[in-house]
């Protein structure tokens, strides 16, 4: 499901982020506004980029609608919060893209697919090979990789230190970094660019 915020702007760049354990604190299954609370920089972080000209598309897995917790209109008043908070930063996302269903149930956009990758590459004339994905789970690095960006960014937060523990051997084509501050240090230390 797509929720605009944002014109076209053609041949961009983009950071695809995860939402929740990297913007904002992982809490399972989140459907309440109250519950979205930023991570500590999140905002500064995502207001950098924006500044040196990146897009921000948030593109994240929204099972618990799949699942029966929660509805879509619960998860767009969630957004709806997070770019509330974000607007405090001077940071606003310049797309959102959720995948509500289950892992079970069909879907074209769910991560690791490259789907909404793609549909933000078409809608908002995005250069994938000049953007990023930075998340906390392997099925957010896969996404990147699948849609051939050109860094796949692991942070800490979230699920990513445990991830970082358990399967490193999966992780030798991403850049690991603490947390989103990091990540954005990193992208926009980027020299090969």
């Amino acid at each position: 499901m797509t929720q605009n915020a944002g014109k076209s702007i053609a041949n961009r760049k983009a950071v695809f982020l995860d939402r929740d354990g990297v913007i904002i604190e992982e809490r399972q299954y989140i459907k309440d506004p109250e519950q979205v609370v930023l991570l500590p920089g999140a905002g500064s972080a995502l207001n950098l980029l924006r500044k040196a000209g990146f897009l921000l598309v948030l593109v994240t897995n929204q099972s618990g609608v799949g699942r029966g917790y929660f509805t879509v209109d619960d998860v767009a008043r969630c957004n709806a919060r997070l770019q509330e908070l974000l607007a405090g930063f001077g940071a606003a996302l310049d797309r959102v893209y959720f995948a509500p269903e289950a892992p079970d149930q069909p879907s074209s956009g769910r991560k690791p697919s490259p789907f909404f990758l793609f549909q933000a590459r078409d809608e908002l004339g995005i250069d994938l090979a000049q953007s990023y994905m930075i998340g906390d789970k392997l099925s957010d690095l896969e996404c990147g990789w699948n849609a051939g960006v050109r860094k796949s960014i692991l942070v800490r937060t979230g699920y990513g230190a445990r991830l970082e523990q358990e399967s490193p051997e999966k992780l030798t084509r991403a850049v690991i970094v603490d947390n989103l501050a990091a990540a954005a240090s990193w992208i926009l230390n980027d020299t090969d660019k």
